[in-house]
């Protein structure tokens, strides 16, 4: 007996086309539905938005787009159709507050020609081997859609180029291979995102000769600065936070914790950090004691004030955010009407003074501490030591 034949909902053209364009909607305007896709709503107005409005008109751009004359349906048919897409697992069966997409499409070509720069960038100078990897998957890819030469094109760079080895495999490719903990990269970054405890070794130690140790921490986050990358790190028993360099430590990996502590406990750790960096100059957080008292807000900063001359004033004075505790002002003016000085005051933790000084450094002799006295003598001293080495 011939089985009964079932009239399927989108049998009709017109439903069937409907359904393709609202995919092909979806594909072209990624996003589209949230509350800030279009300039003209207002988020903040607190009125009512329905995402749907915005799906529907931009069905229509698409329909004429194909040369198809496809009338104007309602709110609720679309929702039916939106049903459809997640019967079939092509829509999430999930609450799209931030707007529609399709799998992992959240972009659209603008903003992932910005994202892929960012990635190219990352991969190129900053020598980052996971990445490098995705960069490349996702350039074959690109060349797939006609579109590897417009993306490839480094319109955005970021040219901080690491000083160290960081993909294990080029490493054993020029005989330079050591383990360090960039070999337990994707088990590192699962850590941190689940809060796990881990045991890591610190096999060498530029500021304290000879002091290597095993290492109980949770870690917080990845972190490229300058030259190199570092891990943000607490203390398992007494909550200390550091920031150590990722190529210091061997490939040791061990885990302590399977089941992670919350994530809030995680990020309320991450901001406290932030905000240490924010207060300080570098990546130094400091010594247990000093940073509870930092942490608690009982720890006096130091007044720092340093002089720069001409050569390198302008310099100085562009840099408008460099500290949010920095005020500049002018010294007299010379007879061609320019300052004959500027003065740069900050306010620092004394655990960021040898950063900071190192900093000032840079400059030679167009820059004179004058306050505290401890880093005026200290760059008296270094001056006199430069100088003694060429007589």
């Amino acid at each position: 007996m011939p089985k009964k034949s079932i009239a399927h909902l989108y049998t009709d053209l017109q439903a069937f086309e409907r359904l393709m364009l609202l995919i092909a909607t979806f594909v072209r305007y990624p996003g589209v539905g949230g509350s800030d896709f279009n300039d003209s709503i207002d988020t903040k107005s607190g009125g009512y938005h329905d995402a749907l409005t915005e799906v529907s008109v931009r069905l229509q751009e698409v329909a004429r787009d194909c040369g198809i004359d496809l009338p104007a349906y309602s709110l609720h048919t679309l929702r039916k159709d939106l049903r459809t897409l997640r019967d079939y697992n092509i829509l999430d069966n999930r609450m799209y507050r931030w707007g529609y997409y399709l799998g992992t499409g959240a972009m659209s070509r603008i903003e992932l020609q910005v994202a892929f720069n960012a990635l190219s960038s990352q991969a190129k100078y900053q020598q980052d081997p996971q990445v490098n990897k995705i960069y490349q998957i996702l350039m074959r890819r690109l060349r797939g859609l006609n579109l590897a030469d417009q993306f490839a094109y480094p319109v955005r760079a970021q040219i901080n180029r690491a000083i160290i080895y960081t993909d294990p495999q080029e490493m054993m490719a020029e005989s330079k291979y050591r383990g360090t903990l960039f070999e337990k990269l994707e088990q590192l970054e699962s850590a941190i995102i689940r809060g796990q405890a881990i045991e890591i070794y610190r096999s060498r130690n530029a500021y304290q000769k000879g002091i290597t140790e095993f290492l109980n921490i949770y870690p917080l986050q990845l972190i490229y600065s300058d030259i190199a990358w570092y891990l943000l790190h607490e203390d398992c028993q007494n909550g200390h936070l550091a920031i150590s360099r990722l190529d210091r430590f061997t490939e040791h990996f061990k885990l302590l914790d399977s089941k992670g502590r919350d994530s809030t406990e995680q990020w309320q750790s991450l901001q406290v950090a932030h905000q240490l960096l924010e207060n300080g100059w570098g990546l130094y957080l400091g010594k247990q004691e000093e940073q509870s008292l930092e942490r608690q807000g009982k720890l006096d900063f130091v007044k720092v004030t340093v002089r720069f001359f001409p050569d390198v004033m302008v310099f100085i004075q562009e840099g408008e955010k460099r500290h949010k505790s920095q005020k500049i002002s002018f010294g007299a003016k010379t007879p061609d009407g320019k300052p004959s000085y500027l003065d740069y005051r900050l306010k620092l933790p004394s655990r960021s003074l040898t950063e900071f000084s190192r900093w000032v450094y840079r400059f030679m002799g167009s820059a004179q501490f004058l306050t505290p006295k401890e880093l005026v003598e200290k760059h008296k001293q270094a001056a006199q030591e430069l100088l003694a080495r060429y007589l």
